[in-house]
């Protein structure tokens, strides 16, 4: 199973994501979406895991609070994909993706105890 850590490089709670999975000896790939923009395509079936485009968005960042009222409420799919593609860093952080024989497991979020049920770890 290969695992993917999607981020921004000087989040904190995604470097403690980082910390956990070397911790715990958990391959993976980390990608600063910030640096390499995910298609389209990508953050549609993200937010499909997540349960909608307002699941996806961290909406107590920063970002989002300086954000122009009509932007904070998208009409349509192609204006959420605009908005991301102009603002990565409005996705909860971090998103791990897991792909295998199994299919594909999608993850939001940081929790100790989170990662230790998404990585099968019972220390």
């Amino acid at each position: 199973m290969t695992t993917t850590l999607y981020g921004l490089k000087n989040c904190d709670t995604c470097k403690k994501a980082i910390k956990w999975l070397d911790r715990f000896g958990v391959a993976y790939t980390f990608v600063d979406y910030r640096d390499n923009r995910q298609a389209p395509e990508v953050l549609k079936a993200w937010a499909e895991q997540a349960g909608g485009w307002d699941s996806l968005i961290n909406k107590s960042s920063t970002t989002w609070r300086q954000l122009p009222e009509n932007r904070k409420a998208p009409g349509s799919e192609a204006e959420w994909k605009l908005l991301l593609k102009e603002y990565p860093q409005l996705i909860r952080r971090p998103v791990v993706v897991r792909e295998g024989d199994g299919g594909t497991v999608f993850s939001q979020g940081f929790s100790d105890n989170g990662f230790k049920k998404l990585f099968g770890v019972d220390k």
